[in-house]
């Protein structure tokens, strides 16, 4: 049974002493290396320190690696939705125009998957609106990727794909262009 204040309501109830029962059951004690060990409880345990306002016992070393790796996972979703966007416009542009019998075939999914892509990435980048700028910094990563994919999945050589990205940013994002 969990005792002490209650620091926040919800289904994840934060308590007072909640750290301590961490550990109650098991070999582990708050001196081991937490953060090493078990990732979880030890989020857990920064949450119940944050909420309790006991900063000074926090784990600010890797705090700030979790929020750094936090805002990279970010980043690193806005390039992969752009590689799949760009892979698929690629599709439509090489098929329609050297491959009309594959894009006649798989044109309404590539048109999708587009129409997906700018969906998520509409919130992405509503949820993380500094992530904006950084599209023009991310597409041409994005773009080798794509373009390597799209070759692959289309059967042509490499060099039947266009080298740069023949689009700018506006023309990829949502309400951009649509092949």
């Amino acid at each position: 049974m969990i005792t002490g204040r209650r620091l926040s309501s919800g289904p994840d109830d934060l308590w007072e002493d909640q750290t301590s029962m961490l550990y109650e059951d098991s070999p582990m004690r708050p001196d081991a290396t937490l953060y090493d060990t078990d990732f979880y409880a030890w989020v857990q345990d920064q949450a119940a320190l944050l909420a309790a306002r006991r900063f000074e016992e926090l784990d600010l070393p890797h705090l700030v690696e979790e929020l750094q790796l936090m805002g990279n996972s970010e980043r690193g979703e806005l390039c992969n939705r752009l590689s799949v966007l760009l892979a698929h416009l690629l599709k439509l542009q090489v098929a329609a125009e050297r491959l009309p019998y594959v894009y006649d075939r798989a044109q309404r999914g590539w048109h999708l998957t587009c129409t997906e892509q700018r969906l998520q990435l509409r919130r992405l980048l509503r949820r993380n609106p500094s992530l904006r700028p950084t599209v023009p910094d991310e597409l041409p990563d994005a773009y080798a990727i794509a373009r390597l994919q799209a070759a692959l999945a289309l059967g042509v050589d490499e060099a039947s794909v266009p080298l740069e990205c023949p689009w700018i940013p506006e023309d990829v994002l949502p309400g951009g262009l649509c092949l």
